[in-house]
């Protein structure tokens, strides 16, 4: 069975010190789950497996009891070139997805080709139950439509996502934040105009000011907008 195949390669590729390094890196995971493959392993054995025989019965086999083979699915979603198959594909992994480096390094590249089309698809998932699943959709649009496809309504999806998980609240500011870099004339209103959760918004503006992108008078005039918060 190729699972028990590439579950004895992962093995075989374990580095301890880097598990425990992971482990703490990503709240709530159980060393006894991770394996502590290095991403640079993974990459290469996710380019060896993409095209081996009967690997959909690993694609299928969910959920996946380590993390390093989410990310080992991660990368070879990530790397097909068929639309449909990685579409569906990944439409099947995106429930288990279940931690923020698994959902931030997985980009699918043909995505580039079918923006259209992905849309459609960010439309259901920014409106799931899945803290992950919505994660995911508002990276491919901070991704994918901050440059030439920008149009504002794709901010104002964002900013209308109401959630009391971190790790959405946290992508968010993060989208604002890239947002701001790139079409600061555009995204700025958001801020002014106090569009985000109060821990949002502070985040986005934090986030803003440490970036090399966001230049001295901008930085100064977010600094002023920021939202005083009462300490407990």
């Amino acid at each position: 069975m190729i699972t028990d195949e590439i579950r004895e390669e992962l093995f075989k590729h374990q580095d301890i010190k880097y598990r425990d390094f992971q482990v703490k890196l990503i709240p709530g995971t159980d060393p006894d789950d991770m394996i502590g493959v290095r991403t640079p392993e993974l990459r290469k054995l996710a380019k060896q497996y993409a095209k081996a025989d009967g690997i959909d019965e690993f694609l299928d086999d969910l959920p996946h009891k380590y993390f390093d083979e989410n990310q080992l699915q991660a990368f070879i979603i990530s790397g097909m070139k068929d639309y449909d198959l990685c579409m569906e594909k990944l439409c099947q992994f995106l429930p288990y997805v279940d931690n923020w480096a698994t959902c931030d390094q997985m980009s699918p590249k043909i995505f580039k080709k079918h923006k259209e089309e992905l849309l459609k698809k960010i439309d259901e998932w920014i409106v799931s139950d899945k803290t992950y699943t919505v994660r995911f959709a508002i990276g491919m649009l901070m991704e994918h439509f901050l440059d030439d496809d920008f149009d504002m309504k794709y901010p104002e999806m964002v900013a209308k996502v109401r959630s009391d998980e971190y790790y959405i609240n946290m992508m968010i500011a993060w989208y604002f934040a890239t947002a701001l870099a790139k079409q600061y004339d555009s995204i700025i209103p958001f801020i002014e105009n106090k569009k985000l959760d109060v821990w949002t918004h502070n985040k986005a503006i934090q986030k803003s000011i440490e970036s090399y992108r966001i230049t001295p008078e901008q930085k100064e005039y977010l600094k002023s907008l920021k939202i005083a918060t009462r300490k407990s």
